[in-house]
């Protein structure tokens, strides 16, 4: 839906589940007209902001309060005259579309800019009765572009003039001195003797080294929370610790982590570090500061070879200083006058409804980002005091976002409904009386977390009055009998299914899952090719069990809905991890399903080999440096398997089994526990889905800079960093041509095939069902579509 287009997000691969507070037949106060709605969830991460919603179930929590600059019809066209309206005609249909702003996209080839211009209602209220200026516009955009934001935008990686300098607090000129001098610096070597021929200061040099200090030390502190994360249920084994030891002592952590990760040794309650130093665990403190020195001694002080070798997140410590370095001495500069840059001069407010944004050159997907941002209210997520404008004030002081991040748990906006509390895993909502479009009929809105199993039932016994369920054979069948009927749609559930926006994968890690440390070389990429082999040769059968009809196997890591799928009579086109290392087919036409099988298992072993793995008599034995024989897997399926990826799980443990490779599948009842291990970068392999965007940009998930840890998007969790990659995705963002874009981005996808970070799964439906006997069916918003949801038209939305 367009609501999401400020970014890709995460979600659980499985559909929604539902379930009310309490049942929705007991939950009508005696006023007339003031039965809630009772709508459930899948668990919520309690990110319920504007800025910084990360998942789908968040995010959708969070929509239900806000309002977005920018409005699409049914099939994902954008409206530009939103204040009067639209018609646009659909199935049929005409359908008038109305929103909170008017909007324009310029292009200017003399100077080679585009103009995005939004000018919106004079008549719009925050749900506190607060008006909606361009004001809130500007605070919005200046949040999302603070240097030290971290969230799922992609705004920041469009041209915005002025917004480098903004960001870096120094102009172009200014900013390539210092990025020049950083680079001197670090080439000198840090035991270089400072000269005044160096054409820099001594403060300068030493504070260059102590910014590559400090990021170093952040960096030793991230490999010891990684290991916290993930090796704590071994530490008696392999750090002569128990587990409670070490989570009672910071000390005994930092030892923890450097036995782990091979820079000490403990004997007799004795730790032994790499640079030879002694601690007794018992009397002394081991502090981040002594992991740092025996890093730096194992390598010689060579912070590139150390984050190279070592890093748990592929942090580039150096590439790190060096900004920061550019960021501390650039402002500093004479021909900054002390006075730093200001604003960002791309960013205009024309008038006190109107805001305008100019980029350099031109991009197809920027109108979603840029014009897709929900209109936050300054007045509450920021400071009053600290907005003027005209005095380069925007609402909260540059680099601090304390005022932001402490109301992540409470959102509030312009949307049709204020959100009240979140207690015992239940968000409540009331009515917004301010809402542009009129208060909604239904005042109270609840959303509660529940296992997917239990929406179909929940909504034939009262429980619940709709949610979006899994569209599987086994719940389809549940719905027809709860009809009495057999059909999906009947006195006690109606059924919509429509494509869903997005596709199920299984990804892989590649710091995480390579060898010797190197994410991208040929044996890592053979080692994720050995895995994904096995994984993807039992995706028909699996799927087919799962969803029958309403789901299909997809080749490539990209939404059938998308007008950039490749099609099986492209040319290039392949079957996902189909061939050996050699490039000969695995598969022929005349093959069994056991045939198939037995064939990507032998490929397996042969893509092992090439990954530098012993193979004995069908067997893999061993595991080269920096790689394993077992792996783990997270599939959020509520502990209980109820996942449509499972059984591709569970066949390939079986198939691996015989090879002599573990997989471990880890289902959590907790699905945070995989959105944590994503978070931090911990994961080896897992099961999810991504929810897309009208517009294929690619930036988001696979470019560099979204690299978990790297301050970009933090979406990329395949940490998958390659040149060639991120030049295709930039190339594509800058033509409107389809045809030509569409070739682009066939090519960015053979690379992330090439790469094994991800195996396409299936491309499913999305399954809405509602009460038939208490929500008022024909107030639902007609023709949903893969790009207008049910919750569109909510404030028409009346219970019986």
């Amino acid at each position: 839906m367009m609501k999401k287009m400020i970014a890709m997000l995460l979600a659980l691969v499985m559909a929604l589940s539902m379930a009310g507070l309490v049942s929705a037949e007991e939950a009508a106060p005696a006023e007339e007209g003031g039965t809630p709605l009772v709508v459930a969830y899948s668990p919520f991460s309690a990110k319920f902001s504007p800025f910084y919603a990360d998942t789908g179930y968040d995010q959708d929590a969070v929509e239900l309060t806000q309002i977005q600059i920018l409005t699409t019809d049914r099939s994902g066209g954008i409206i530009y005259n939103a204040i009067e309206g639209e018609t646009v005609s659909y199935n049929g249909t005409d359908y008038l579309y109305k929103g909170p702003a008017d909007i324009s996209v310029v292009y200017d080839e003399a100077t080679d800019t585009t103009k995005y211009t939004a000018k919106i209602r004079d008549d719009l209220l925050f749900s506190d009765g607060v008006p909606v200026t361009a004001d809130d516009i500007i605070f919005t955009y200046y949040t999302y572009l603070d240097p030290t934001y971290v969230g799922s935008t992609t705004l920041s990686s469009y041209g915005i003039l002025g917004l480098n300098e903004y960001q870096t607090q120094t102009t172009s000129e200014v900013y390539d001195k210092y990025a020049a001098m950083a680079e001197d610096i670090f080439a000198a070597g840090e035991d270089h003797e400072w000269s005044e021929a160096d054409g820099w200061t001594q403060e300068q040099q030493d504070g260059f080294w102590a910014l590559v200090k400090e990021g170093w030390m952040n960096d030793v502190q991230g490999i010891v929370d990684y290991v916290l994360a993930n090796y704590m249920d071994y530490s008696e084994d392999y750090a002569g610790l128990t587990a409670d030891e070490i989570a009672e002592s910071d000390s005994k952590k930092v030892a923890f982590g450097m036995v782990m990760w091979g820079f000490g040794e403990i004997a007799d309650g004795i730790l032994t570090t790499g640079d030879g130093k002694t601690f007794d665990l018992a009397t002394d403190e081991v502090t981040i500061e002594d992991y740092y020195n025996a890093t730096y001694a194992a390598y010689e002080g060579d912070v590139e070879a150390y984050a190279a070798t070592e890093s748990a997140d592929g942090t580039d410590v150096a590439g790190n200083a060096k900004l920061a370095f550019v960021m501390e001495y650039g402002p500093k500069d004479e021909a900054m006058g002390g006075a730093g840059v200001p604003n960002i001069s791309g960013i205009k407010k024309l008038d006190d409804y109107t805001v305008e944004v100019t980029t350099a050159g031109y991009e197809a997907p920027a109108v979603y980002s840029i014009l897709g941002i929900q209109i936050t209210p300054m007045h509450y997520y920021g400071d009053a005091d600290k907005y003027d404008y005209e005095n380069n004030q925007f609402g909260f002081d540059f680099g601090d976002l304390s005022k932001q991040k402490s109301l992540i748990e409470h959102p509030m906006g312009a949307g049709p409904y204020k959100f009240i509390s979140y207690e015992n895993k239940v968000i409540t909502y009331e009515a917004n009386e301010n809402y542009y479009k009129g208060e909604p009929k239904i005042k109270e809105i609840q959303f509660k977390e529940t296992a997917a199993a239990e929406v179909a039932t929940a909504v034939g016994t009262g429980e619940v009055d709709a949610g979006e369920m899994t569209g599987s054979k086994i719940r389809f069948e549940e719905v027809g009998t709860i009809n009495g009927d057999g059909e999906i749609t009947g006195p006690v559930i109606t059924t919509s299914k429509v494509d869903n926006l997005g596709y199920g994968y299984i990804g892989m890690n590649a710091d995480t899952v390579n060898v010797g440390g190197v994410a991208d070389s040929a044996e890592s990429k053979a080692l994720r090719k050995a895995l994904a082999t096995v994984l993807a040769v039992y995706r028909d059968v699996a799927f087919d069990s799962y969803y029958g009809e309403a789901a299909s196997v997809i080749q490539y890591p990209i939404s059938n809905t998308s007008w950039a799928a490749p099609q099986a009579t492209d040319e290039g086109y392949k079957l996902a991890f189909s061939v050996d290392p050699e490039g000969n087919d695995i598969y022929t036409a005349d093959m069994t399903a056991e045939d198939k099988y037995a064939a990507a298992l032998a490929a397996s072993l042969k893509w092992f080999e090439a990954a530098g793995f012993t193979v004995e008599d069908g067997k893999v034995t061993a595991a080269p440096e920096g790689a394993k024989l077992d792996y783990e897997v997270i599939i959020p399926g509520d502990g209980t398997g109820d996942h449509p990826s499972y059984t591709v799980l569970t066949m390939a443990r079986d198939a691996f089994e015989q090879i002599g490779i573990t997989l471990t599948i880890n289902d959590p009842a907790d699905s945070n526990i995989l959105w944590d291990a994503l978070d931090a970068g911990t994961q080896e392999l897992w099961c999810a889905a991504w929810g897309a965007t009208i517009d294929p940009d690619m930036y988001q998930v696979y470019h560099s800079s979204g690299v978990v840890g790297e301050g970009g998007s933090d979406s990329n969790h395949y940490h998958i960093r390659d040149a060639e990659l991120d030049n295709l995705i930039v190339e594509a963002r800058k033509s409107d041509n389809q045809a030509y874009r569409k070739s682009l981005y066939k090519q960015c996808l053979d690379i992330i095939i090439d790469w094994a970070v991800e195996i396409p799964a299936y491309q499913r439906q999305n399954c809405i069902i509602f009460s038939t006997e208490r929500i008022n069916i024909d107030t639902l918003t007609p023709d949903i579509t893969t790009f207008w949801g049910w919750m569109h038209d909510i404030e028409l939305l009346e219970m019986n």
